[in-house]
This record gives structure tokens, sequence and C-alpha cells, in this order.
């Protein structure tokens, strides 16, 4: 066997340029002044490999033998030491795509489809709150069905929609690290579903004021405040909260309210069409307007959803702003003959199938116009068919 160990730390520091054996296929390629490389001479397959160990800046002559003999009885293996270090290396940089360091990536790729960057709609709470506290620093390749299984079972039953949007965006992160080219379970999540079963949990729905006793709570709110005002356009809109706390001078054109699509579930612009009373609202919180916004807050930013729910509460209502929508889709069904698509479309909601809704080119403006003023009419108590049917 070739004799090992022939440098000396002197030798190693002292040396002119050129290329110096250690034995046992060690290297030492010194270059100018302090610098070199070493570098180990194996033979794999019949054919010899060269692989670097190292600056001798960084890699001491002790620390470059201890390399050498690692990689050597590698090679006596039969296996290639050079694409066994590619081998660990890529393992390694595996682990450090914990499941929490997907995710982040995940939400960070899809802040731009998300409203507010996704802080509208909490996109990333699910997540946080009830998952990456327990497996967040586990690598996402070794999570399976059994790991999600345990760890949303405490709140599966209790806490079910949460739940099951944990779930959801369980099932985007894995896509999104399968895209990277990590080896997850893309059926975890699925097969974790199974192991949980249905959720317990019954879905309770926003409780709405019957349509019959509207036009008494928008009388009620007759005195000129900010909320007031808004509560009142709230009813007259039929839009969600959001839309309408955030109103801005810009959005209005005339008789037409842009809602824009950031503030839309739907992600797309919305046309509402104002009825004259709605017009007659919006020219009395003119007196508020602060920044371009119609109902500010007395603080900063607008009026919060809260503030709206609190004043229901403190008249022992049981129903919440949101109801309202409720209200009005019933109103459209008992007490007027609107087409299913028109009364829908001033929900904003999405009527047929992709085909249908593809060859669908209208938003009903019109039709939707005629609507809300009947609407205006009866919930200020000014249709004198008391909401009978409208044709």
């Amino acid at each position: 066997m070739p004799a090992l160990n022939k440098l000396t730390s002197l030798q190693v520091k002292n040396a002119l340029p050129g290329k110096y054996s250690d034995g046992g296929g060690l290297w030492l390629h010194k270059k100018s002044g302090d610098s070199g490389n070493w570098f180990l001479r194996v033979h794999v397959y019949g054919r010899r490999r060269e692989m670097g160990l190292g600056a001798m800046s960084l890699v001491s002559l002790s620390e470059a033998r201890s390399e050498a003999a690692k990689w050597r009885a590698v090679a006596r293996q039969g296996r290639d030491p050079i694409k066994e270090r590619e081998k660990l290396r890529r393992q390694a940089s595996t682990m450090s795509y914990t499941l929490e360091n997907v995710a982040i990536e995940t939400f960070s790729a899809r802040k731009a489809e998300l409203k507010e960057d996704g802080k509208a709609g909490r996109w990333f709470s699910p997540l946080e709150l009830h998952v990456l506290p327990r497996l967040g620093q586990m690598p996402i390749e070794e999570i399976d069905q059994q790991d999600i299984k345990n760890t949303l079972a405490p709140i599966w039953h209790t806490k079910g929609e949460t739940a099951k949007k944990a779930m959801n965006r369980l099932g985007i992160v894995f896509r999104y690290g399968a895209a990277m080219g990590l080896d997850v379970d893309l059926q975890a999540t699925m097969k974790a579903k199974a192991l949980l079963g249905k959720s317990r949990q019954v879905r309770k729905h926003i409780s709405a004021l019957p349509w019959t006793e509207v036009p008494d709570f928008y009388d009620s709110l007759s005195d000129e405040t900010v909320t007031n005002i808004a509560f009142r356009l709230l009813i007259l809109t039929a839009v969600r909260s959001r839309s309408l706390r955030f109103m801005h001078l810009d959005e209005l054109h005339e008789d037409t309210w842009i809602i824009p699509a950031v503030r839309m579930k739907t992600n797309k612009e919305f046309h509402v069409p104002l009825s004259t009373e709605a017009q007659s609202l919006i020219e009395q919180s003119m007196m508020f307007e602060k920044g371009g916004f119609l109902f500010p807050s007395v603080r900063k930013g607008v009026i919060s959803d809260a503030t709206m729910s609190r004043l229901m509460e403190r008249r022992g209502m049981n129903s919440r702003p949101h109801g309202f929508r409720s209200s009005f889709r019933t109103w459209c069904a008992e007490a007027t003959e609107t087409p299913r698509e028109v009364a829908e479309m001033a929900l904003a909601h999405e009527t047929g199938n992709k085909v249908e809704r593809a060859y669908r080119r209208t938003d009903f403006l019109e039709q939707r116009r005629v609507l809300m003023e009947r609407w205006a009419k009866y919930v200020s108590g000014k249709d004198v068919q008391l909401g009978g049917r409208n044709k």
C-alpha cells in the first residue's frame, strides 16, 4: 500500500506552487502564497476520479487526511464518492424544506391573487394557528396522513370550518412542494380526511331578519350618523359589509357604483346600480367623507363590521348585517317574479356551469337597476304594493 502522511504542516505552508502527494490519493495543489486546494484521487468503475476537499486556507492537513480516509472507504465499496457526496448534499438540502418553509413560499407565491395580499381573507391563519405549531419544523417530505390527522383531530368536530380550511391550505402547500421537485405525498390530505371522517359540527347560517321586518328596521336608522347611513346603504345595495364600508368617491359614477375586484369575493369588478334612495344616502354621507372614504372611523380607517353588528346586538337582535343579503334574496323569491339569474347577479353570485358562464355576456345591470329601485321603495316604505308581487 502506498505510504501515507508524507507531508508536514510546515511543508504545506512553505511549498512552492505545484502539486504534492500526501499518499493514499490525497494531493495538495499549491498555488501562489497561501492559496491552494486539497483533492483526492480514487479509481471507481475503472476510471480515475478527482474529488475536491476544500481550500487549504479553510481545511487543515489533518482535516484533509480525515476527509480523504472517509471517501477512500466509500470508493472501496465500489461507489463513486463524488456522487455520494452530492446525494448527501441533496438530502441535507431537502431537510431544510420544512412544512413551515414551504408554506411560507406557497403563501408568497399566491399573494398576488389574494385580497390585500392575503390579509383580508387571512389565508395563512388556519395553518399558522392549527398546523405549523405541531408540524412546522418537520421536513414536508416526511409528513403523512397520520401526522395531519393527529394535528387536526382536536378541532375537526368542534371547529369544522376552520379545520377544513387548514386541510385545504395544506393540500395547496403539498402541491406547491411537488412543483418544487420535493417527494411529497399529494394524497396525504385526502387520506387524512378519510381517517378523520365526516365532521360532526353543524354549520350555522348567519341569522337574517325576515324581509317583512326590514322596512321597520330601516326606518329605525333615521339618525344621520355614519353608522346609520352606512347600514341603510348596506341594506339597499345588498352588498357585503367590507365592500360597503370601504366605499370611495372614485368608485361612484352617477347612478352606478363600481366595486373594484380586490374587494369582491369573486375577485371580479362588480357594478352596483344605485337606486334613488341610495343616491340620496350617498349625498348625506358626503358630510363625513375623509380621504375619499365615505364612512371613516373616528380614529383611523373606516368603520368596522363590528360597529354594525353591535348596533343590532344592543337592540337584542339575533340577526347580523350580512343577513340582509339573505333578506333581499328571499324578498326577490317570495315577493317578486325576478328571474333567478338576475337575483343571484344582484348578490354577485355566479350561476350556471362554466360553459354557461363563458357564453353569458351580460351582468343584467339594467334589469338589476329596476330590481334595486323596487327593493329601495319597499324597504323605505314608498312601495304602495307593500312588497306584493311585481313583474
